[in-house]
């Protein structure tokens, strides 16, 4: 991941390049193109990410109370086909693709969230938005997609604890009552944010999760600011 300027950014109805990487749709998959520098230790790359929707969606929700942060799904149920050269690694299976916007930044409006995504038996996706605001009350936002993209909300169950990352950031998961979480792995562990692949239970059966915790404060601090050029370089 590297930040570039405006002047890196070019796009068209069907394309959107930044740098040396670019993103075609087609109508029907989204090619995703890249040719990047892995950080901090200088590596290559490359390789080609397609993504097949078996259908879109338009549903979007606002985050916070004051509708500055948003966030919707663009294609909730998908499948995805990975070709990496650099490193050489394959691999197929479940997709999803949303898509988040802001008006300020994110450590403005949250302290922290936990977010999952999981697809049930019938292949549709149960997304769980857990928000804690700085200003405001809790705020979540549980919702079904089937594969055609449709959205329908569900009650999302009680909020448990899972253990602690290893930044010490503290994670949770809304899962069935008696059905505790459990931690299958740990994706990527930093000092705001990690990504995790969880088991639990939702809508009365046993689902495997993607999930995430950012902690916006931890990732405000001058501390992580700092730190984040060595792992995300900026350039134009």
């Amino acid at each position: 991941m590297t930040e570039r300027t405006r002047a890196s950014v070019s796009r068209s109805a069907r394309e959107f390049h930044v740098g040396p990487s670019r993103l075609v749709w087609d109508g029907a998959c989204l090619a995703i193109e890249f040719d990047e520098r892995g950080m901090p230790l200088p590596h290559r790359v490359r390789g080609r990410v397609r993504l097949h929707p078996a259908g879109l969606s338009t549903f979007n929700a606002a985050l916070d109370e004051r509708g500055y942060h948003r966030w919707g799904p663009l294609a909730p149920c998908a499948r995805v086909e990975v070709a990496l050269e650099s490193p050489c690694a394959r691999w197929s299976g479940h997709a999803y693709l949303d898509s988040n916007e802001g008006d300020e930044p994110i450590d403005r409006a949250f302290a922290e969230w936990d977010w999952s995504r999981a697809t049930l038996g019938d292949g549709s996706t149960a997304v769980i938005y857990d928000v804690r605001q700085k200003a405001h009350g809790d705020r979540v936002l549980s919702v079904r997609f089937s594969p055609q993209g449709e959205a329908a909300p569900f009650a999302a169950p009680e909020r448990q604890a899972l253990p602690r990352s290893l930044w010490r950031i503290s994670r949770t998961m809304r899962s069935d009552a008696g059905v505790a979480p459990r931690l299958r792995d740990t994706l990527e562990d930093t000092p705001f944010y990690t990504r995790s692949v969880i088991e639990s239970g939702l809508l009365g059966g046993r689902v495997v999760s993607m999930h995430e915790t950012l902690d916006a404060r931890r990732l405000a601090s001058r501390t992580v600011q700092l730190m984040l050029p060595w792992r995300m370089p900026r350039v134009r």
